[in-house]
């Protein structure tokens, strides 16, 4: 029998006699703990995540409550499926759930948790969440590139004309991405990917993104059975390292090259690139290095941490959202219709959609709120950790418990969302209804809330609203193939973003009297 066999056997073994230790400890401290499922011994209740553990999970708290014990491997669980018990961990209890556990995994690809969606919470997170609030992510830091996101759109609407006058078909899906990944790394960058000799060509740049998003979504062995872990018997791990080697080799020349443009330029009044031009986020994370402005230990490992956060976390979620609200109106004709009238209104058949528009359209803010509340992209979001013991609602939780937020759960409770499974932006019309999407009002969190939610929820908002404002103003899209709107495969595939299974395969037909 293979060397790998016997030590998977004696693994077992030890973490079989670890469990009945584990369970003899807990017996003798057993306070008041959430109700939950029956689990197996060893696995817990890792059997029942299935495919889309959102949705299973969800099965499960309509019967368990919403705050519900669980165990993962060695791990003590709590999965949260309300508004209510969710403002409790996210609001009430803020501080003692802002922790995030340790996962072998993305150690690799956030070099040593050095970023922001994985740093644990303390005062170096803290700094860094500041820094990155006021430097990169600000209302006028975002504004700084405005001209960037309206030029790159204008290309994918000219692309998008000729195929049009060509009569064929597009893969939206695909061309949403590239144009996304454009803008986000001329934001970063200063260059899209293609311009030069980069260290990753078009075509493995798009590959190791998705592999690195795909392998994130995995549940991973090693951070459930600590005994296991070493032996990688999934391969995730080997394979992070590998991909953490191509970011890194990707990340050093650009940080090269931006040093070397630097210097050529520190004795020069202007930069060659011009008054006007935006600083890309490399030129301020390493203008904040040279300055020693930073309050702790900040060197290159941290810029390089920060961009990869930004460079993963934003490509696919942006270009998701625009996809699947596309989708919902093209699937809903008379949707598609309202929102085409609101733009003729506020923008005229003769011109483009600018960022000024965007303030005065009210049913695209509807469309975009009703598409993140049905189609959540990150439905667990990334997991909590208890950083000391607490009592929420008369359960016990313990420190170091993970904490999952299944928001798919919750943007979809009956006693809140009326026909909860139904495209229905009107939803958000007046009344109770003009809820925001800041993290304010726990029935509708697609970007969490409290200290650890996402930090860049407005440069996505803003980059989905003027992509998905400009399509639907200047073009119809007709189904290929005689295919019928109901016809339409809305079928996710479960991931650390979470799309449609099916690319949106549609032909596009130029509506604008001029331009």
């Amino acid at each position: 029998m293979a060397a790998w066999v016997w030590a998977m056997l004696s693994a077992f073994v030890l973490l079989h006699l670890l469990q009945k230790l584990f369970n003899s400890k807990r017996k003798t401290k057993k306070r008041n703990m959430p109700p939950g499922p029956r689990g197996l011994p060893i696995l817990g209740h890792l059997h029942l995540l299935g495919k889309s553990p959102h949705r299973a999970l969800h099965d499960l708290a309509r019967k368990h409550g919403p705050i519900m014990g669980m165990r993962f491997g060695f791990v003590p669980t709590v999965v949260v499926s309300s508004p209510e018990a969710a403002e409790l961990v996210l609001r009430t209890h803020d501080v003692t759930f802002a922790g995030r556990p340790s996962q072998d995994a993305f150690h690799y690809i956030s070099y040593g948790q050095k970023n922001l969606a994985f740093s644990p919470y303390g005062p170096y997170w803290r700094e860094m969440r500041k820094l990155c609030t006021v430097e990169l992510l600000s209302t006028a830091k975002i504004n700084q590139f405005l001209p960037m996101r309206e030029a790159e759109i204008r290309l994918l609407v000219g692309r998008l004309r000729e195929a049009g006058e060509r009569g064929e078909a597009v893969d939206l899906t695909t061309m949403l991405l590239s144009l996304v990944r454009d803008m986000n790394c001329l934001m970063l960058f200063g260059r899209k990917f293609g311009d030069d000799a980069g260290s990753l060509d078009d075509r493995e740049f798009k590959e190791v993104i998705l592999e690195a998003s795909e392998l994130g979504a995995q549940f991973n062995i090693a951070d459930y059975f600590p005994c296991v872990g070493v032996f990688d018997v999934q391969g995730i791990n080997r394979k992070m390292k590998g991909l953490a080697k191509i970011f890194d080799r990707f990340l050093e020349k650009i940080i090269d090259e931006h040093v070397q443009n630097r210097n050529r330029n520190r004795n020069k009044n202007q930069q060659q690139r011009g008054d006007d031009a935006a600083e890309d986020f490399v030129d301020t994370m390493m203008g904040i290095l040279e300055s020693g402005r930073a309050t702790f230990k900040f060197d290159r490992s941290h810029v390089k941490a920060i961009l990869l956060d930004m460079l993963i976390a934003g490509t696919d979620s942006s270009a998701t959202v625009a996809d699947w609200a596309l989708a919902e109106l093209i699937k809903h004709p008379e949707a598609m219709r309202k929102l085409q009238k609101e733009l003729e209104a506020a923008v005229g058949m003769g011109s483009m959609v600018e960022q000024r528009h965007l303030e005065r359209l009210e049913y695209l803010d509807q469309v975009v709120k009703e598409t993140l509340r049905l189609h959540t992209i990150a439905p667990l979001m990334l997991p909590h950790e208890s950083l000391e013991d607490c009592d929420l609602k008369g359960f016990h939780i313990p420190r170091k418990t993970r904490i999952m937020i299944n928001i798919w759960a919750i943007m979809r409770d009956p006693s809140v969302w009326p026909d909860p499974e139904s495209f229905v932006p009107e939803r958000f019309a007046g009344g109770g209804k003009r809820m925001d999407v800041t993290g304010q009002h726990f029935e509708l969190i697609p970007f969490g809330a409290g200290r650890r939610s996402c930090p860049g929820r407005q440069v996505g908002l803003t980059a989905v609203k003027l992509i998905l404002s400009q399509l639907v103003h200047c073009f119809d899209w007709e189904l290929p193939n005689g295919m019928k709107h109901a016809d339409m495969d809305m079928a996710e595939l479960f991931g650390i973003v979470t799309g449609r299974i099916e690319h949106l395969n549609v032909k596009p037909v130029y509506r604008l009297l001029s331009q």
